[in-house]
């Protein structure tokens, strides 16, 4: 026995949801209008009814609307971070871009990571291999780029 299961898309979906809705809601008026006596409350039940259609109709449609989140643009945006780690005999050499004006700009090294923060909640944590026992030496920043030398420490 072989089974097949087919899935449908939201559009799909709501396209099969939309007519049966339609079909209920003229089921509705076709009752009201049946209805003997006052006509003034079959016009307002019949108003009441669409009303509510018309509601369903757009919270069904935003249920099965299919959208990318909007956190995905940071996502990339960090992805596309760039820097260099340029290492030397006796000290390391990182370059990036930061953004911000140089007061916002504020880099640790703690134990061998380098934690930077920049202006727009720019925060980037990166490893140094080989950073253990250094300490910052010198600290460049110049239209938007960070230049850090890190050395060893020495001993007063």
């Amino acid at each position: 026995m072989s089974s097949y299961k087919k899935s449908y898309s939201n559009e799909q979906s709501i396209n099969f949801i939309i007519p049966i809705m339609i079909i209920l809601f003229l089921g509705i008026v076709y009752i009201m209008t049946l209805r003997q006596g006052n006509g003034a409350i079959s016009f307002i039940l019949i108003g009441i009814a669409s009303a509510f259609m018309i509601y369903w109709g757009f919270v069904l449609k935003k249920m099965t609307r299919t959208e990318k989140p909007k956190y995905v643009a940071r996502e990339t945006e960090s992805k596309n971070w760039v820097y260099d780690v340029i290492k030397g005999e006796n000290e390391i050499v990182f370059v990036a871009e930061v953004p911000g004006p140089d007061d916002k700009i504020t880099v640790r090294l703690i134990e061998g990571v380098l934690y930077i923060r920049g202006a727009g909640n720019f925060s980037k944590e990166v490893p140094i291999e080989g950073s253990s026992g250094m300490q910052i030496s010198d600290f460049k920043y110049r239209n938007g780029v960070l230049t850090l030398r890190i050395g060893r420490a020495t001993e007063i």
